[in-house]
């Protein structure tokens, strides 16, 4: 083989390498929660955990670091993103070594166990706590230097939550820039980002968007609905059509960073959401614009359409939030962003009907998997066998002694596994079945101590069961690997055959 005969393959091999890695880009895209606490009757770590599993989701975003929350959130896969409060940041940001006792106790103290995926370095820190602004960028470059000294920089990604205000002109799209004023932090926060392969955080809500707009913006386009073509706002300079606000953000940052000549940093956006309830003032905070918004939202960013400026590119989201937070000061949308209240019951049940299992929300109407009556003995003590053994399904609470022991008998422990392995499973069609002995119900299965809630696990709580899924962790690093596998073949077929054109 010649030299421009090798040159040609290892044209064709980073081409495919590409692909693989735009094709990992969209598999990975996820909707995730961010979890307040500023409730007055805060539910237990285990209780929050039970909830995410419930609800298929995968990735939280996490305001603190507390050690309670991140032990249950252990061996669970599910992906977190801790956080150093703005009150540390100073501290850290003047201090490597003060920067390393905290990634050394709320980060390595807990990983792998827990899959912290990511550390948000403060929240809106330049708009709400400027005086730290000078020292943010330090704060996340001694963060990340803790992380390299523990070999988990690749593993953990370090970035900060920006607000989409510190935009200017962001409408169109094309001509937006970030506040000059910010241009000395800014600058050098985006060249980390770059250096070290992570994302900007962006903070969007279209709902002060709206707010702010003294009726320029519709609601439609705030909601995410789909619009007529003579309502899509046109960017004059790009002539690319916009019909949503969270889009036309997300395009706008991406404008302003190549503005200041970053073309290449991912962007995720670490907060949004509309509240369900309002005061006088705040008329389009209400149940049906939350629902719609939200639901409009899980289904964009799942459907991976992208943005205009980069179509097919979708951006990864996470909701703000999970409970709705009754201490948090301000006006009464403050303490009404949730999905749920403090008993985990859905505020509304999300308009989610055949876009997955992510969120799917409806806990009004519970239903179980229940063994057949008059089903064959043998059948179902098969199939609870199978439940027990490669389901998965952790059946302790059938032992002797504890709360699902009694009745004593395969009808009564066949339906407690189907029913664990059914909500493992997140209800999918064909969970609950067992080769013909087990069917849906609306019927509740409790009996004694042993209570059948949404899912069961030891002393009849709800139950913290890692189960495969089709948005789980797993697959998503087997995509990962599968990737870095082909390219490292791919640079040796590609060495060995320049190697062998030098001689031949």
């Amino acid at each position: 083989m010649d030299y421009q005969m090798a040159v040609s393959f290892l044209l064709l091999v980073f081409s495919l390498l590409l692909s693989l890695q735009l094709q990992a880009t969209a598999e990975d895209v996820f909707v995730g929660v961010n979890i307040g606490t500023d409730l007055s009757v805060m539910p237990h770590p285990t209780q929050v955990v039970a909830l995410l599993k419930a609800q298929q989701i995968r990735h939280v975003r996490l305001y603190d670091a507390d050690g309670g929350m991140l032990m249950a959130l252990a061996n669970t896969g599910i992906q977190v993103m801790v956080t150093v409060p703005n009150e540390q940041l100073l501290g850290i940001g003047q201090s490597n070594s003060t920067a390393a006792n905290w990634v050394n106790h709320n980060v390595i103290a807990h990983y792998p166990a827990t899959n912290i995926t990511s550390i948000s370095v403060g929240s809106e820190v330049l708009t709400t706590l400027p005086n730290a602004a000078k020292i943010l960028v330090n704060a996340l470059k001694y963060i990340h230097s803790a992380l390299v000294a523990s070999n988990l920089d690749h593993q953990i990604k370090v970035s900060t939550p920006l607000s989409s205000s510190i935009i200017l002109d962001s409408f169109p799209p094309s001509q937006a820039f970030f506040n000059a004023s910010l241009d000395s932090v800014i600058v050098p926060l985006l060249g980390f980002l770059q250096s070290t392969n992570s994302f900007l955080m962006l903070n969007v809500y279209p709902y002060y968007d709206y707010m702010q707009s003294d009726g320029f913006i519709l609601l439609d386009y705030a909601l995410l609905k789909p619009l007529p073509s003579n309502k899509e706002a046109v960017d004059s300079n790009t002539l690319l059509r916009y019909t949503n606000v969270f889009d036309a953000m997300v395009d706008a940052a991406y404008f302003a960073m190549a503005s200041l000549n970053f073309t290449n940093i991912p962007i995720i956006v670490s907060e949004t959401g509309w509240p369900s309830k309002g005061g006088s003032n705040e008329p389009d905070a209400t149940l049906e614009n939350a629902n719609t918004y939200n639901s409009n939202l899980i289904r964009h960013v799942l459907n991976k359409t992208g943005t205009p400026k980069h179509p097919g590119i979708a951006v990864s989201t996470y909701i703000y939030e999970l409970y709705n937070e009754d201490l948090k000061p301000g006006p009464i949308s403050e303490k009404n962003w949730g999905l749920f209240d403090a008993n985990g019951k859905p505020i509304y049940i999300l308009h989610l009907t055949g876009s997955g299992l992510v969120l799917a929300n409806d806990t009004a109407n519970p239903t179980y998997c229940a063994a057949k009556e008059g089903a064959d003995p043998k059948m179902l003590q098969a199939a609870l066998d199978w439940a027990c053994g490669p389901g998965r399904v952790d059946c302790s609470a059938l032992l002797q002694g504890q709360p699902c022991y009694e009745p004593d008998n395969v009808m009564a422990h066949a339906t407690y596994a189907f029913n664990t392995y059914y909500h493992q499973m997140g209800k999918a069609s064909g969970s609950c079945d067992f080769n013909g002995v087990a069917a849906v119900t609306t019927t509740n299965p409790s009996h004694g101590s042993c209570s059948f809630s949404e899912s069961v696990g030891r002393n009849g709580t709800m139950a913290n069961i890692t189960a495969p899924s089709m948005n789980s962790t797993n697959a998503d690093s087997s995509a990962t690997a599968f990737g870095y596998n082909i390219l490292s073949c791919a640079v040796m077929m590609v060495g060995a055959l320049l190697w062998s054109s030098i001689w031949l």
